[in-house]
């Protein structure tokens, strides 16, 4: 257990930080302004794609290979899809100042599914040819 925090302190780090500016009110990012209807859904998805992405280094990194396991994605896939939710549900029932949106979480999903995607990708590759 400490040796699987060791290896994803930066995935750790990025989760708070993600909890605490999905929760803060919106007037405090960006001014209140929002550059376009939907940007908070972009943001979602961004977030948690770095999320994936520091999941599956910090993986790497424990297994000192890049080995391709569907347990990791599975659990990676419930790890992000446990912390979305919570976030929602904070924003329903805590933060009431922010809205709970399904949508939010179906932005969240995307975002998960596209570092996924790319850590499937880099392993049919064969990308330690081209470091």
């Amino acid at each position: 257990m400490i040796n699987t925090l060791r290896h994803q302190y930066l995935a750790i780090i990025w989760a708070i930080i993600v909890l605490i500016l999905c929760d803060m009110p919106f007037e405090n990012v960006a001014g209140g302004l929002p550059l376009f209807e939907g940007i908070d859904k972009l943001v979602h998805t961004g977030f948690f794609f770095v999320l994936t992405v520091l999941l599956f280094y910090g993986k790497i990194r424990q297994q000192r290979s890049y080995t391709f396991r569907i347990l990791t994605i599975v659990k990676i896939l419930l790890v992000t899809a446990i912390l979305g939710a919570g976030i929602e549900i904070l924003q329903w029932k805590v933060f009431t100042y922010r809205s709970a949106e399904i949508w939010d979480l179906f932005a969240d999903m995307v975002g998960v599914g596209m570092g996924i995607f790319g850590y499937i990708f880099l392993h049919r590759t064969g990308h330690e040819k081209f470091i």
